[in-house]
């Protein structure tokens, strides 16, 4: 898809709860991380319903349905339906009925959103590769997943049984930091096979299709803390996108993000969405936003200035993304961050 380069962050006099009819949120790392919700993200949520804005939650993690999420999200303060929640498991169960016929079996390598998310499309999940499997399919299936189900994987897909993935997240938010994810085991089952699966959650376009088909959405704003998926999906999918940093992109990640992980807005976390963005504006030889001017030298990031932190980063990423253009940005920017705290 062919884009104009992004060289900063985007103003709007609009509440992004406005602008935009529906919020496809992330869930881990932007709404809760570790079963636990995010500072301000309950209030910011029912405060951007109350807008008008419809609130869907869209979420690389295929362990649990859409009805046991749903359920966590009303109980932590956000009334949520199941069918608000739209899993990389309905994205790869779509996929893979549409390779094999109706009442196929499929060796499951996951938890029950896996399961569900089958029998949804009419397909039988199975454990092992002696079941006459027609497909493999690889999904987050938490810290308690056997390690013999890679085994079970590996065994079929050696013997040219198709290999699908949920999602390739090397990583997943938990309250205790940072752990692997569904992409650390499908390197597993790779290196065992030298096989490539065909993979549906986000960045992939699969999981935008499914968002859109379950959503209606028109004028979606795609909301997440990763730059690799959420914001990659929202650019693959010609969408907008919204980056909050309650998750696992820091500062100096999104200042070196190459073009098509460059959202349209940044801020701190879901308060975002009730409120319009400022914008971004050549001033000096460089960008301000607020009372922050961001320039760009031969070696590092300069930022000159006081006010809201957010502001001071946006002027960073237009200095930054500028001096990149279609490239990363290289330059240091650590004193620069150290004045905003972040």
């Amino acid at each position: 898809m062919s884009q104009t380069v992004r060289t900063r962050p985007e103003g709007s006099a609009r509440r992004l709860s406005e602008a935009y009819d529906t919020a496809l949120l992330d869930l881990d790392g932007v709404v809760y991380a570790g079963g636990r919700a995010i500072p301000h993200a309950m209030e910011s949520l029912g405060t951007a319903r109350e807008q008008g804005m419809h609130l869907a939650y869209v979420t690389n993690n295929a362990l649990r349905t859409p009805d046991a999420v749903a359920a966590h999200l009303t109980e932590l303060g956000t009334a949520t339906e199941a069918s608000d929640v739209i899993t990389s498991a309905q994205a790869v169960a779509r996929l893979i009925g549409e390779q094999v016929p109706a009442g196929s079996r499929v060796l499951v390598v996951g938890g029950e959103g896996l399961r569900v998310a089958l029998r949804e499309r009419g397909l039988v999940p199975v454990e092992s590769a002696d079941d006459e499997p027609a497909a493999v399919v690889q999904g987050y299936g938490g810290p308690e997943l056997a390690w013999g189900r890679f085994a079970e994987a590996s065994y079929a897909i050696a013997r040219g049984v198709p290999w699908f993935a949920s999602n390739t997240d090397l990583t997943i938010p938990s309250g205790r930091g940072i752990a692997p994810g569904n992409g650390a085991a499908v390197e597993v089952v790779r290196i065992a096979t030298g096989a490539e699966p065909q993979v549906a959650g986000k960045p992939q376009p699969p999981m935008h299709r499914e968002t859109i088909l379950r959503t209606g959405a028109e004028r979606p704003l795609v909301v997440g803390d990763r730059l690799d998926t959420d914001i990659e999906g929202a650019f693959n999918g010609g969408v907008d996108s919204l980056l909050v940093l309650t998750g696992v992109t820091d500062g100096a990640q999104l200042l070196a993000a190459p073009p098509h992980h460059r959202p349209s807005y940044v801020d701190a976390d879901l308060r975002g969405l009730s409120a319009g963005q400022p914008d971004v504006v050549e001033a000096d030889a460089g960008f301000r936003c607020g009372g922050w001017t961001a320039t760009a030298s031969s070696e590092r990031l300069e930022l000159a200035g006081e006010g809201e932190p957010m502001d001071g980063l946006r002027a960073l990423c237009a200095a930054a993304w500028t001096a990149a253009g279609d490239g990363v940005c290289e330059l240091e920017s650590g004193k620069a961050l150290a004045r905003l705290g972040l």
